[in-house]
C-alpha cells in the first residue's frame, strides 16, 4: 500500500530536523526540516483562526520560492486542498480560477499581485497573504486575520514546551482530495485536474525508486512549482529524500542557471528538452561539427576519449555532481539524445500529464531506450487502443496516479475516461515487447494523408530542427498540404538577411522532403519573424497557428 508522503516528510524532520530543507537561492529566506515543521505549524493556526476547515481550498499563485513549498505542504498536512495556479496566467484568469475553485484563502507573489489587485476578487475568498512573508494585502469583510504577534502568542499557548522532532506527525488520508491543478486559464469550462494524496505519493515513491538519493544531497529548482513536473520531481520526491531544495525565485537566464548550477552542484537536473538542446546548438554543436571529432568520433579508443571529455565538461557544467539528467514534457531532438546517449550521460526521458501527477512512464538512466518515454511505472497500466498496423493507436492509462476528475466539470472527466474505466491520454503511440512507450504525436495532431495515410507532423518537425539555421518548426496543414512555420536560431541567424534566411530554407527544404516519405512531403516553408507561443512545458502551442 502507498505510503503517503506527508509520513515520508515526518520521517525525515524527525532524522534530519537541523539539517538545511529550503532555501531562496540568492536570498535570505531558508528553512531547517525542523523550521518548515514549526512554520506548517504555525500556518495551521492562521488556518483556524480564519475559520478554514480540512476540505476547504486555499490556492497559491506565484514564482517557486520556499514559501510557496512552506504553504503547500502546510494546506496538506492540514487536510485541505491546495489549488496550484500557474504565475503566467493571466490575472483576469487567475480571479475567474479562485472563484471556479471555491477558494478561501490564497498566498500569492508579488509577480502575480501587481495585476490581480486590480481584479474583482470572488465574495468566498477571506484573504490573500503574500508569499514573501506571510503578510495580509486583502481582506474580506468580516474578516480578521491575525498579525506575526497573534499567531506567536497562539503559538507558545498551544506548544509551551516548543516543538521538537518527536511531537511532529504529519500524515492524511491517501483517499482525500489533496490537490486541484488548473491546465489552463481558459474562462469558459476550465480543467482543475483534482488529484488524491494517493496519486501524489505513488508519484514520490516513483522517484525514490527510480532515482534514489543519499539524505542531504541538493537541487536546484527552475520548473514551475504550479506544473506537476516541477511539483513531483523538483519539490516532493527531493524533500521526501531529504534532500536540500533551492529555489529560482526569478525567470531563470541561462547566466544565473549555470551560475546556480555550479554554486549547488545538485544530484539531479529536470528539466524539458528546449533548455538541453539550446545548450547543445550553442555550447556542444560547434564542436561535434568539427571535421576531426565528426571523424574519430566512433574510432576505438580516441572516440572513448573524446566522448569522455565531453560528457566531463557538460557534466561540470551543471556543477559536478550529477548523477541523473530528467526531461519530460516533450519529446527530445533525436540528434541531441543521440550525442547524449553516445556519451553515456546520465540521460532519462520520462512520459506523464497532470490528470496522472504527472507520471506514466520512465526508467532509470542505465535503463533507458532512446526515442521512448520509458516503461510503465509502478502501479500503472498502459494499453494501446485500437492499434493499427504499426500498432499505432491512443496511449489509454489505469492505476495509482490516474486523477479523481475535473472539478466542477463532469462532461469533460466523462469524455476523458472510457466505460471502463481507462483514462485517454489523447496521445498516439505503441509499446514494443517490453514495454517501453513510443510517443509519436498528439491525436489531435495528426493529419490524414490523401491515400489514407497517418502523418504524424512531431516526427517532421524532429527532421527539421536538425536542419541548417533552423530554431524551432510547427507542421501546420493547408487546404491538404503541409506547411513548416520555422522561427530561425537567432544566434546563426541575426547577422543575415531575410533574402539569405528564406535561401537557407529554401535548401532545408529540399533536404527535409529526401528524409521524409512522399505522402508526407511539406510543399513550403514560412519563416516567422517572432519565437512560437509556449505552454509551461516550452512546447508550442500548435492551436494559435494555422
Amino acid at each position: 500500500m502507498t505510503k503517503h508522503f506527508l509520513n515520508y516528510l515526518t520521517d525525515v524532520m524527525s532524522h534530519q530536523w537541523n539539517d538545511e530543507a529550503l532555501t531562496d537561492y540568492n536570498e535570505h529566506h531558508e528553512y531547517t526540516f525542523g523550521g518548515l515543521a514549526i512554520e506548517m505549524l504555525r500556518l495551521h493556526l492562521l488556518f483556524d483562526t480564519l475559520g478554514i476547515k480540512p476540505g476547504d481550498k486555499i490556492a497559491i499563485a506565484g514564482r517557486n520560492c520556499a514559501n510557496w513549498a512552506v504553504a503547500y505542504l502546510a494546506i496538506a498536512a492540514y487536510h485541505g486542498v491546495c489549488v496550484s495556479i500557474l504565475q503566467d496566467f493571466t490575472a483576469e484568469d487567475i480571479a475567474h480560477l479562485l472563484d471556479h475553485s471555491d477558494a478561501e484563502l490564497l498566498f500569492v507573489g508579488p509577480y502575480v499581485w501587481k495585476d490581480l489587485q486590480h481584479q474583482t476578487l470572488p465574495d468566498r475568498l477571506k484573504a490573500a497573504l503574500s508569499l514573501e512573508d506571510w503578510r495580509t494585502l486583502f481582506v474580506n469583510k468580516d474578516t480578521h486575520v491575525p498579525d506575526k504577534e497573534e499567531i506567536d502568542k497562539l503559538f507558545n499557548d498551544k506548544y509551551p514546551q516548543g516543538i521538537k522532532a518527536e511531537n511532529v506527525l504529519f500524515s492524511a488520508d491517501p483517499e482525500a482530495l489533496s490537490l486541484i491543478n488548473y491546465t489552463s486559464g481558459s474562462t469558459g469550462s476550465p480543467k482543475g485536474v483534482m488529484l488524491n494524496g494517493r496519486s501524489l505519493s505513488n508519484n514520490v515513491e516513483v522517484g525514490m525508486k527510480m532515482l534514489p538519493v543519499d539524505p542531504g544531497q541538493r537541487l536546484v529548482s527552475m520548473l514551475p512549482l504550479a506544473h506537476m513536473f516541477g511539483q513531483i520531481c523538483e519539490l516532493l520526491y527531493p524533500l521526501c529524500s531529504g534532500t536540500h531544495i533551492y529555489f529560482l525565485t526569478k525567470s531563470p537566464t541561462p547566466s544565473i542557471l549555470l551560475k546556480a548550477m555550479k554554486e549547488v552542484q545538485p544530484y539531479l537536473v529536470v528539466t524539458v528538452p528546449l533548455v538541453i538542446e539550446k545548450i547543445y546548438k550553442q555550447k556542444l554543436d560547434p564542436t561535434l561539427s568539427k571535421w576531426a571529432i565528426r571523424t574519430f568520433w566512433h574510432v576505438p579508443i580516441i572516440g572513448d576519449f573524446l566522448k569522455s571529455r565531453v560528457k566531463s565538461g557538460l557534466r561540470n557544467a551543471f556543477g559536478g555532481k550529477l548523477r541523473y539528467f530528467i526531461c519530460g514534457g516533450a519529446a527530445m531532438n533525436p540528434v541531441v539524445e543521440k550525442c547524449l546517449m553516445d556519451i553515456h550521460f546520465p540521460l532519462s526521458i520520462g512520459y506523464g500529464m497532470t490528470e496522472c501527477g504527472p507520471l506514466i512512464g520512465g526508467n532509470p538512466p542505465k535503463y533507458f531506450k532512446a526515442r521512448t518515454g520509458g516503461v510503465p511505472v509502478m502501479n500503472m497500466q498502459v494499453k494501446i487502443d485500437e492499434p493499427n498496423k504499426a500498432g499505432i493507436g491512443e496511449i489509454l492509462v489505469k492505476g495509482e496516479n490516474v486523477m479523481l476528475g475535473y472539478y466542477k466539470n463532469p462532461d469533460a472527466t466523462n469524455a476523458a475516461f472510457t466505460t471502463d474505466g481507462w483514462l485517454r491520454t489523447g496521445d498516439l503511440g505503441r509499446l514494443d515487447r517490453k514495454k517501453n512507450i513510443y510517443i509519436k504525436g498528439r491525436c489531435k495532431t495528426m493529419f490524414l494523408g490523401a491515400s489514407g495515410q497517418n502523418i504524424y507532423p512531431e516526427e517532421i518537425e524532429d527532421k527539421l530542427n536538425n536542419q541548417e539555421a533552423v530554431g524551432e518548426s510547427l507542421i501546420v496543414e493547408r487546404e491538404g498540404k503541409l506547411v513548416a512555420l520555422v522561427f530561425p536560431d537567432e544566434t546563426l541567424t541575426k547577422r543575415m538577411t531575410i533574402e539569405e534566411i528564406q535561401a537557407i530554407m529554401k535548401a532545408n527544404l529540399v533536404k527535409l522532403n529526401n528524409l521524409i516519405p512522399s505522402y508526407s512531403k511539406v510543399s513550403n516553408i514560412e519563416v516567422q519573424d517572432k519565437p512560437f507561443e509556449h505552454t509551461p512545458k516550452k512546447s508550442i502551442k500548435r492551436f494559435l497557428y494555422k
